[in-house]
């Protein structure tokens, strides 16, 4: 436990390390010229102008929120060929004893040495979990592709289709009609 603790304790002082290197490197050799132009606030590139409280579009969170799940979710895909290439290694008859209690081992997470070579997994219960890991992963990426098939109906990922709507209801010709738009912008109104 000690030893963990130890590592632990090096890593977060190597972290910290990284950290300040490069902030108090910068502070030293950085030129001190200052301006009122150089401390006004950046952001982007674009000048700081009106309120910065406006109003985002919702799908950008919607879009963001779709991104993190769907990459999220790809990351099961590691643990799981893991486990199918070990099993497909299994498979090989030809296998050494040594190897399949190995790799026997690494599937079962049992510590090296805890399997006998009579107890290692066999070629055909190899085969048989090779085969439901293959299920597995066909329901589970069935599941994804259901789920981007409901956001895709949805309409969340379609940004060409709400902007033409947006420049329609824009000029007016809605349904034949050539109103005017009210002004929605109370400030533009004054």
């Amino acid at each position: 436990m000690t030893e963990i603790v130890g590592h632990f304790l090096v890593f977060t002082v190597v972290a910290i390390g990284f950290l300040l290197t490069p902030l108090l490197l910068g502070k030293l050799l950085r030129p001190r010229i200052h301006s009122p132009e150089k401390d006004a606030t950046y952001e982007c590139g674009e000048p700081t102008i009106g309120s910065s409280y406006i109003q985002f579009d919702l799908r950008f969170y919607v879009v963001a929120l779709l991104f993190i799940i769907f990459d999220v979710e790809v990351v099961f895909f590691f643990p799981w060929a893991t486990v199918f290439g070990n099993s497909v290694h299994l498979t090989d008859t030809s296998l050494l004893a040594t190897d399949r209690v190995r790799l026997s081992e690494q599937i079962l997470s049992l510590a090296s040495g805890s399997l006998t070579p009579e107890s290692a997994i066999s070629a055909k219960t190899a085969l048989t979990l090779g085969w439901l890991g293959v299920v597995d992963v066909l329901v589970f990426f069935s599941v994804l592709l259901v789920g981007f098939a409901y956001v895709w109906k949805r309409g969340d990922l379609d940004w060409v289709r709400a902007s033409s709507q947006r420049s329609k209801f824009a000029s007016g010709s809605v349904g034949g009609s050539e109103k005017p738009l009210r002004q929605s912008n109370p400030q533009a109104a004054g």
